[in-house]
């Protein structure tokens, strides 16, 4: 999958304002092309996990299509662990067709990593940074 570095750039930026809470949202795109950044809000306001709520989940869901985009990935930070998924996060995977994109912050070391979350089988996938 591919990612530019301005919409990285953007997650990180979002991930740093929700702190110390974990940011979330979806990456739309096409053919495993990442185009947009989608942010959502974290209704656990959690450290450790997070909750997309409802009815913004499906206003942006509506959104990306409606812009003739698909979602491509679900993205979150984690402020104060690495990027790999956690316990949490390998649970919670419930659509084995969805990559799950996870930027930390933790020690203000930027690292981001995509994954695929298969019966709770965690593969790392590449995820090649544009320009």
């Amino acid at each position: 999958m591919e990612i530019s570095k301005n919409i990285i750039n953007k997650l990180f930026d979002y991930g740093k304002k929700e702190e110390p809470i974990e940011a979330c949202g979806y990456l739309a795109g096409k053919n495993d092309k990442i185009v947009k950044f989608y942010p959502m809000q974290n209704q656990d306001k959690s450290r450790e996990h997070f909750t997309f709520d409802p009815q913004e989940q499906f206003d942006v869901m509506k959104k990306i299509r409606t812009e003739g985009l698909e979602i491509l990935a679900v993205y979150h930070t984690h402020p104060s662990s690495p990027a790999r998924p956690s316990r949490e996060d390998i649970k919670l995977a419930y659509d084995p067709e969805v990559i799950q994109v996870i930027a930390s912050l933790f020690k203000n070391n930027k690292c981001i990593r995509a994954f695929k979350i298969i019966n709770e089988i965690v593969n790392e996938e590449e995820l090649i940074i544009k320009g």
